[in-house]
Order: structure tokens, then sequence, then C-alpha cells
């Protein structure tokens, strides 16, 4: 009988976030909490304040919408701090460094003298 310890490569738990619903580590979360504040919303518009059918589906698919557009636009396939990183860009392209562009001309310049 052979008693030595055989080794196997293998995949570690920190290696894969895993998958779920088709979306890798905790991003299905988000999904999952849309539909259902979408499902709570739904019911409060059209049982508890008697709006129509039509009304309440409209209002109630945003929240169901809005964050499996922020998982599949922003998450999916994205590098960690993809979003971060793309707001950033979007509202402050030059970063933090010098811009010549947005320097006043005569920082020290006093006109009352």
């Amino acid at each position: 009988m052979n008693t030595e310890l055989r080794s196997t490569d293998t995949n570690s738990s920190n290696d894969s976030k895993g998958n779920a619903l088709g979306f890798e580590g905790n991003d299905f979360m988000y999904v999952v909490i849309g539909i259902v504040a979408a499902i709570g919303v739904f019911l409060l518009l059209y049982a508890v304040f008697a709006a129509t059918i039509f009304t309440s589906a409209f209002l109630s698919a945003a929240c169901a919408v809005g964050p499996t557009a922020w998982v599949v636009i922003f998450k999916r396939n994205r590098p960690d701090g993809y979003a971060e990183d793309f707001f950033d860009n979007l509202f402050n392209p030059e970063g933090f460094t010098y811009a010549p562009g947005n320097q006043p001309a005569f920082p020290f310049h006093h006109d009352h003298e």
C-alpha cells in the first residue's frame, strides 16, 4: 500500500469569487435586492395607494432595472474599482495634477493697489 501524500493543483477559494445567476461574486445581490424592492414598491403602489397597474409597474420597474443596469454596465467583466475610476475621470479628467488651463493668469495680482 502506497502511503505517500498526493498533491494536486486546485483553484483556491481566494482565486475565484464564485458565480451566481451569471454574475461574479456578490454582484447578483444587487439584482436580487432590486427585484425584491420592485415587488415591494409595486404592491405598495397598487394595493395601498390604489394606483393603476400600469403606473405601479412602470414606477416599480426602475427599482429592478437600475441595479441590474449598474451591475451589467459597471461591474460585470470589469476590474475592481472600474465604476469609481469611470466617474472620477468623468468629473475630474485632469486628476490631481497641474492643469495650466485651470490656473489664473496672475494669481497674486491685486486690483485695489
